[in-house]
């Protein structure tokens, strides 16, 4: 593993049944101020669950820890959590550190 390996945040959203198109357009709302924010957001991703449409998953890169702990520390974090509680039955987010790579990195 490289010694500047990015970070990555990740998040497990579990979403009211019939909530998801509500969720992805909020959820989009704040990736995208989160990418204009220049933090250390490198790119982020949502994935919807295909068997279980009411799962997400969240993924980006960022430069380091401390960007992430700033970044969540804005009232625009804060108010997209609650956002994210009125909308889920769970939300489980994390930090990762990437531990093995297999392939070529683009």
């Amino acid at each position: 593993m490289a010694e500047r390996e990015p970070v990555y945040t990740t998040g497990i959203w579990l979403v009211n049944p019939g909530r998801e198109e509500e969720f992805i357009a909020a959820w989009k709302e704040f990736a995208e101020w989160t990418s204009r924010l220049g933090g250390g957001s490198l790119e982020v991703l949502l994935l919807q669950d295909a068997e279980q449409p009411q799962r997400f998953v969240s993924v980006g890169p960022w430069k380091d820890v401390p960007a992430i702990r700033a970044w969540r520390s804005t009232p625009e974090f804060g108010a997209f959590m609650q956002r994210a509680k009125e909308l889920c039955t769970g939300i489980h987010p994390a930090i990762m550190k990437p531990v093995v790579r297999i392939g070529e990195r683009s």
